[in-house]
C-alpha cells in the first residue's frame, strides 16, 4: 500500500549531519538536490510530504519553502506528539505514513510508522528498528532513495517517472 503521508528528519537524513559555522557566526548545512526528486515523486501521486527535525534554522525553513513542502516542524524532541497533530490535521494515521530517520530522537517515531526507514549511516542500533535501511547515507540523496523504494515495492515508480518526464517535455 502506498503511504498517503512520508514524514522525514532533515540532519542525518537531508543533510549528512554536520554543522558548518563560519567566524561571523553563520551556520550552513549542505543539501543534496537528488532529494529534491523524492518530493517530486511523491507529489505526483498526491503523497504528501512532512519534515520533523530536532533543529531549528532559517535553513531548512528556506529548503522547504524551495520545495514547496507546507508541513513543517522544527525544534521538535517529541516527534510522535508532533506527528499525531499531522495525522489529525491531514486525516491519515500511523499505519499509512512512512518515515525515515537516523538517530535517538526519532526512534519512538519508527517503531510507530506502517514503514520506517534509515539511512546507510545510521547506526546498528537505530537500523533495528527500521523496516528498511538504504545504500545511501545521509545527505546522498538518501530520502530519494526511501521514496524510490517505496514506489518500486508498490510497482509505481517507472510509471511515475514517465508521467513526470512527461510533463516536463510538454512545458518546453
Amino acid at each position: 500500500m502506498l503511504p498517503k503521508l512520508i514524514i522525514t528528519d532533515i540532519d542525518g537524513v537531508w543533510t549528512d549531519g554536520g554543522m558548518y559555522y563560519d567566524n561571523q557566526g553563520g551556520e550552513f548545512k549542505k543539501f543534496n538536490t537528488s532529494d529534491s526528486a523524492g518530493v517530486l515523486l511523491c507529489r505526483q501521486l498526491g503523497i504528501q510530504v512532512a519534515i520533523i527535525t530536532g533543529e531549528n534554522t532559517e535553513i531548512v525553513s528556506r529548503r522547504a519553502k524551495k520545495l514547496n513542502i507546507d508541513i513543517l516542524f522544527q525544534g521538535i524532541k517529541d516527534k510522535v506528539s508532533c506527528a499525531e497533530e499531522i495525522w489529525n490535521k491531514t486525516g491519515c494515521t500511523p499505519s499509512e505514513t512512512a518515515f525515515i530517520g537516523d538517530d535517538f530522537g526519532d526512534v519512538p517515531l519508527l517503531q510507530k510508522v506502517g514503514f520506517a526507514g534509515c539511512p546507510a549511516n545510521a547506526s546498528e542500533y537505530i537500523k533495528k528498528h527500521a523496516h528498511w535501511t538504504g545504500m545511501k547515507k545521509g545527505g546522498e540523496g538518501a530520502f530519494r532513495e526511501f521514496v524510490e523504494h517505496i514506489l518500486t515495492v508498490e510497482g509505481v515508480l517507472d510509471a511515475t517517472v514517465d508521467q513526470i518526464i512527461s510533463k516536463l517535455h510538454a512545458t518546453k
